[in-house]
C-alpha cells in the first residue's frame, strides 16, 4: 500500500510540475509578445515622425522656391548697366550690375575689421576703395577714432540669400526698405563699405551717427572720396532708410562736390545730366 501511495503521489507531483512549466511557458510568450507590441508601437512612432520630418522639409523647400522665384521675378526689370567697373557707377533699385560681375581687383584693406582676421569674401574691396580705405582709417585712428570695418565686397549669390532672408524675417515690403535686391548692391561693385565702432559693440546700427566715430565720418570721409550713400532725409530719393554705417568710394572729387552740396549721388548724376 505504501508503494501504491507513493507512486501516486510521484504521479501527483509530475503532473503539477508540468502545469507550472506550461504556465511558465505561457507567462514568457505573453512577455514576449507585450515587448512585440512596444517595439512595433515605437517602430510606428517613428515612421511617423520621419514622414513629419519628411513633409516639414518639402514644405520649406516649396516656400525657398517661392521666394526666390518671387525675388528673380521682381529683379528682372531692372535695367543693368553697361559700365560695372567704373568708380562712379550708378548701383540702386534702378540701375543693377550683370549677375556675374565680379571685379577683377579685389583685396583686403589693410584696416581692422569687426570679425578680426577670418578670410571673409566681405573682407575684400576694389584696390583704389581699398587704399582711400586705409588712409581713412589711418587718420581717423590718429585723432583717437578708432573704426572698424564690417562688410564690403558682397557677390550676387550672396546677396540673393541676404535678400531672401529678410523677406522670410520681415515681409517683402520692409525687406525692400533695407537690403537690395540681387544685382541692385553697392557692395557687389566691390566700393563700398559698412563701418561699424567699439562704441556700438561693433555692430551695424544708426546709434553710429551721434557717436564720435560715426560723426567724424560724417565730416571727413568725403577728403578721401568716401560718401554718406544713404543720408537721413534723402530716403525717396535713395529708397533706402537712413545709414549712417554705409560709405561708397566715388572719388575725391566728386565726393567733395556731393559732401558740400549735401546731395546724393542719385542728385549728383540729375545735375551732371542738366549741365
Amino acid at each position: 500500500m505504501r508503494k501504491i501511495a507513493l507512486s501516486t503521489m510521484t504521479a501527483l507531483l509530475f503532473l503539477l510540475s508540468g502545469c507550472v512549466e506550461k504556465e511558465k511557458s505561457f507567462v514568457q510568450v505573453e512577455h514576449n509578445h507585450a515587448v512585440s507590441e512596444n517595439e512595433n508601437t515605437k517602430n510606428q512612432d517613428k515612421q511617423i515622425n520621419n514622414q513629419k520630418s519628411s513633409n516639414d522639409s518639402e514644405q520649406k523647400l516649396t516656400n525657398g522656391k517661392q521666394n526666390s522665384d518671387d525675388a528673380t521675378k521682381n529683379n528682372g526689370s531692372v535695367p543693368v548697366v553697361s559700365n560695372p567697373a567704373s568708380i562712379t557707377v550708378m548701383v540702386n533699385k534702378s540701375h543693377a550690375l550683370p549677375k556675374e560681375y565680379r571685379a577683377n581687383d579685389l583685396v583686403r584693406p589693410k584696416v581692422k575689421f569687426v570679425f578680426g582676421n577670418e578670410k571673409l569674401e566681405k573682407a575684400l574691396m576694389r584696390t583704389e576703395a581699398a587704399s582711400a580705405l586705409e588712409k581713412m582709417f589711418e587718420k581717423a585712428a590718429s585723432e583717437g577714432i578708432h573704426l572698424f570695418a564690417a562688410s564690403g565686397y558682397r557677390s550676387y549669390e550672396t546677396q540673393d540669400y541676404l535678400f531672401k532672408r529678410e523677406i522670410d524675417k520681415v515681409g517683402r515690403e520692409k525687406a525692400e526698405q533695407a537690403v537690395a535686391y540681387p544685382g541692385t548692391s553697392e557692395h557687389q561693385t566691390g566700393l563700398a563699405m559698412d563701418i561699424s565702432a567699439p562704441s556700438v559693440n561693433y555692430t551695424i546700427t544708426e546709434k553710429l551717427e551721434n557717436k564720435e566715430e560715426g560723426k567724424w565720418l560724417a565730416e571727413h570721409a568725403h577728403e578721401y572720396g568716401f560718401i554718406l550713400r544713404y543720408p537721413k532725409g534723402k530716403e525717396e530719393i535713395t529708397k533706402y532708410k537712413f545709414e549712417p554705417w554705409h560709405f561708397r568710394y566715388v572719388g575725391k572729387k566728386i565726393a567733395s562736390e556731393i559732401y558740400e552740396k549735401g546731395i546724393t549721388l542719385e542728385e549728383y548724376f540729375e545735375e551732371v545730366k542738366g549741365i
